[in-house]
């Protein structure tokens, strides 16, 4: 991007605060390809997977950071390992398998083969053939290997970055997530070996940054999600927190279980609630306390494409993957610990219909996001108000708040210089 292009996208932002956001935002190509390489090219970490997915040495998993293709693999020496998807020679992806494992990766166009470290191990007919052809003697293997990516693994969650070698713009895993959020992180990753139950996967039709506001908004979840408020897992009167960390980027919300199914001052607005309604199999509604304090939902976001999610006894992460300015695929990686009994097992699997593409909660907000989306589009020149509960980005003890909406956008604007 040149300087008079990122004058131009730059400038349709020049309001100060983050309680109105344009538009633009959602749906402007130029700001997005300045995403891709800002945030997700950045000096930041993104999530990319669980150790659980790749336990043994050769274990893959191909994923993505940002549009880029990259495979984490855990090489023989149990190092994990995260490789641009990329041929050196002519620029191919070397894995198109989602999982597996694998004694090295050979690119399918000239077969250039490489070790699961990323070093380039051989080259067909680089020296020639009858002495024609081959590669030129300065040809380096050493420097045409899978570009690697920066990798942090913590508690069996593995995180990875562009952005340069390590080095002072660099921030540590733990630095990078602060204090209160590793509080949080390290609840639900606790160092205890984990065990993969499942994995989902859903392309939506909107922009990223509205799941990560839909994470970051408790105000819709006591309106939009009936199944919930009805059962009085989550309802706008419960026991509820929103926190951020000190820069705005990364958030979580709490909520304690209610035990009413009463009408109240927290369901008068909510024109779909019923106190009439039971549940044909209460497994739902059984849940086991399991973690410190009383907190039954927790969600955390994570910069710039986790969500760590605790709804009753599922546990989950959420990977966001952006596939264009309208467009991203959301993953969901359902996990336990490897310690957990059947019956908990069977517990946290019954809980995980609560979300996923056809979950009783999350399918609402695929709609949404879906809606939400066409409506920006058709009115580019318009702006989000986000002032419930004030203009502040501050930490707040109740859920009628866009308070974290506000802290993002307020760490967005800086990175990108917005």
């Amino acid at each position: 991007m040149n300087g008079s292009e990122a004058t131009a996208t730059s400038s349709f932002w020049e309001a100060p605060g983050t309680h109105r956001v344009p538009y633009r935002v959602y749906t402007d190509p130029e700001l997005y390809q300045r995403e891709l390489q800002r945030i997700f090219r950045g000096p930041g970490w993104s999530y990319v997977g669980l150790e659980a997915e790749i336990p043994e040495p050769g274990d893959f998993k191909l994923t993505s950071v940002g549009e880029i293709s990259v495979i984490v693999v855990r090489g023989r020496d149990g190092t994990v390992h995260a490789l641009q998807n990329q041929c050196a020679h002519r620029g191919l992806e070397v894995c198109r398998h989602m999982f597996g494992n694998a004694k090295s990766f050979q690119c399918p166009y000239h077969q250039w083969n490489y070790a699961l470290d990323g070093r380039l191990l051989g080259v067909p007919f680089a020296k020639g053939i009858g002495g024609k052809g081959g590669m030129p003697e300065d040809f380096d293997s050493k420097t045409h290997g899978l570009s690697p990516l920066r990798v942090a693994i913590r508690n069996g969650a593995i995180f990875a970055g562009f952005g340069g070698e390590e080095g002072s713009n660099v921030e540590s895993l733990e630095d990078y997530l602060g204090d209160k959020m590793l509080h949080w992180f390290d609840r639900v990753f606790d160092g205890r070996s984990l065990r993969v139950l499942g994995v989902s996967r859903q392309r939506i039709p909107a922009n990223w940054k509205l799941m990560f506001e839909n994470i970051k908004d408790p105000y819709h979840a006591s309106l939009l999600h009936v199944f919930l408020v009805t059962f009085g897992l989550f309802r706008a009167d419960n026991p509820s927190r929103t926190e951020m960390d000190a820069t705005g980027r990364h958030s979580v919300l709490t909520s304690c279980r209610g035990g009413a199914k009463a009408s109240s001052e927290a369901t008068a607005e909510m024109s779909s609630f019923r106190t009439d309604l039971e549940l044909k199999d209460s497994k739902l509604l059984d849940i086991e306390k399991e973690f410190d304090g009383p907190e039954t939902v927790v969600m955390q976001t994570i910069w710039p494409n986790l969500i760590v999610q605790q709804q009753a006894n599922t546990l989950a992460t959420r990977q966001l993957i952006p596939r264009g300015v309208g467009s991203f695929d959301l993953i969901w990686t359902f996990f336990g610990y490897a310690d957990d009994d059947e019956p908990m097992r069977a517990r946290r699997l019954c809980h995980a219909n609560f979300m996923g593409p056809a979950g009783l909660v999350s399918l609402d907000d695929s709609e949404v996001m879906d809606v939400a989306q066409r409506g920006i589009e058709a009115d580019p020149g318009g702006e989000a108000i986000l002032e419930m509960g004030g203009r502040d980005v501050d930490d707040q003890d109740h859920i009628v708040t866009e308070s974290a909406i506000r802290a993002f956008y307020a760490y967005y604007r800086e990175v990108m210089e917005l």
